[in-house]
């Protein structure tokens, strides 16, 4: 007999939220438990597993449903939270030492928001230490695996999430982006992937990174799926200044339409060529073929600051990142290193809670912002990001969407990028641009490798277009054949 974790998440809740059906949250979750007990122990996609907290949120919505009260468009479904976004009780620790020992005292807006739509929060998942990597080796706890090749990295930093939906341990999860890291595991693990338009979702409760690039961002088996989970998230918050209610509009409604005349645009600056992987470029252009066969046009164009994209970004979001984690000092949060002097307990209680990557983008970050180099590095790196923005609101002036490949290559092996930061940074290479400049953007799966690696094409739209490219992600599924298939690792567990 099927998994219910198999079930598309719309039919789960259905099922769920009906009292005629045999159906219950409590098999569901133990479904989930049950998997991630067999298998996470090779994946390590989670770093907490609430198994008696989520039994006990199951039977309360079974309660529910028996009374036959509404349950929520996401009843019963389980849900992985990357460990940066708060749930009440639970360790928030964002893969550091820094914060052993802390416990989260309430739900951040997105997880209060799941919930209330019915869905159970089953565990915290593996991410790069305070979110700042591409492969979540970064973890000070352990790396995940990549559930294709346990001897490959899932990507990052939400490469727990992505691995535990790949796995089949949960039907939906969230992760957070800066400057991919929801898009590029979402390829490395082939499944699906949404980073929102900036201010779309709310930011409370996240543990800010880069705070104007941090979005949080859903993954999917499917872009329905994933659809679903965003629906529940999104929308204004009075707890996040920056957040507002996007009403679909124009664009969003092209993209969900047919694809006969759906303006594609091809991006001479996001063309991978001789420096990406063969077995990529050639997914992608089936996928742009796909698209022409179906009444597409193709239109090329440019959009020359993407080539400045990388360099901007590790201006921007370290100087970013130096500024918020200056609250970890051994006083107000997590672990603390004691000494005689209130200098000295700072400096040794940050030195041994940050890893080597977090301490390297503090002090990129304190560096472009010091005396005498804020202009020449922070102010510039500003100037060009919002001159970036203008050329893509210029391009999607001649386009409906951007498509390209997510990430240049496929799942890498564990520590082959590891002691090379500039070649991680470089990870980041196709998706950094929509961070910067605002925008939506979805991988969605586009085929495996002939070594069985997943491969994604990423779908870019304008600001608000978010649910328009999850459905052109769904129509580009039924025109392509291609889709989430699940690994050998997913079926030793029905």
């Amino acid at each position: 007999m099927a998994s219910p974790l198999d079930l598309p998440v719309a039919e789960l809740a259905a099922c769920v939220a009906d009292p005629r059906d045999p159906l219950r949250a409590a098999d569901v979750v133990d479904a989930s438990l049950r998997r991630i007990a067999a298998l996470d122990g090779r994946l390590h996609a989670f770093l907490h597993v609430d198994d008696a907290g989520a039994r006990r949120a199951a039977a309360d919505l079974d309660d529910r449903v028996a009374r036959g009260e509404a349950v929520g468009p996401l009843a019963g479904v389980p849900l992985a939270v990357k460990d940066n976004l708060a749930v009440a009780g639970l360790p928030l620790t964002c893969a550091s030492k820094v914060l052993g020992g802390y416990v989260a005292p309430r739900d951040a807006t997105v997880i209060a928001r799941a919930k209330a739509a019915g869905a159970i929060v089953v565990g915290k998942t593996n991410l790069d230490e305070f979110a700042m990597g591409s492969s979540t080796e970064n973890s000070a706890f352990g790396a995940s695996r990549n559930p294709y090749d346990l001897a490959r990295v899932p990507g990052g930093s939400s490469g727990g999430s992505a691995a535990a939906v790949a796995a089949g341990l949960v039907p939906l999860a969230l992760g957070s982006e800066t400057g991919g890291s929801v898009r590029q595991p979402a390829s490395l693990c082939g499944i699906v992937g949404h980073k929102p338009t900036y201010g779309r979702v709310s930011r409370n409760g996240l543990v800010a990174f880069a705070s104007s690039l941090d979005q949080v961002g859903p993954f999917g088996r499917s872009a329905e799926d994933t659809a679903a989970l965003q629906r529940v998230i999104e929308g204004a918050d009075p707890l996040d200044a920056t957040s507002r209610a996007f009403p679909d509009g124009p664009a969003a409604a092209r993209l969900a339409g047919d694809l006969a005349g759906l303006r594609v645009g091809v991006v001479e600056e996001l063309e991978v060529g001789a420096t990406g992987d063969p077995e990529v470029v050639a997914a992608v252009e089936r996928v742009r073929a796909a698209l022409v066969a179906r009444g597409a046009t193709l239109v090329r164009l440019s959009v020359p600051l993407m080539k400045a994209g990388i360099p901007v970004y590790y201006v921007v979001a370290p100087a970013e990142c130096s500024s918020n984690l200056a609250r970890f000092d051994g006083i107000r949060y997590g672990a603390r290193v004691d000494a005689p002097e209130l200098d000295a307990l700072y400096a040794r209680s940050r030195d041994a809670g940050f890893g080597a990557e977090v301490k390297r983008r503090i002090l990129l970050g304190t560096f472009a912002l010091s005396a005498g180099y804020a202009d020449a590095f922070y102010k510039r790196a500003m100037s060009l990001r919002g001159a970036l923005r203008e050329q893509m609101t210029a391009a999607f002036a001649r386009c409906d969407v951007l498509v390209s490949a997510t990430s240049p290559f496929p799942a890498f092996r564990a520590g082959e990028k590891a002691g090379d930061p500039l070649a991680m940074y470089l990870c980041d290479v196709l998706t950094v641009t929509a961070n910067l400049a605002g925008g939506p953007a979805v991988s969605v799966p586009a085929g495996r490798t002939r070594a069985g690696l997943p491969v994604g094409v990423q779908l870019w739209g304008p600001d608000g277009s978010d649910l328009g490219l999850l459905a052109l992600g769904a129509t580009l599924r039924g025109a392509t054949g291609l889709a989430y298939e699940a690994p050998a690792l997913a079926r030793e567990v029905p």
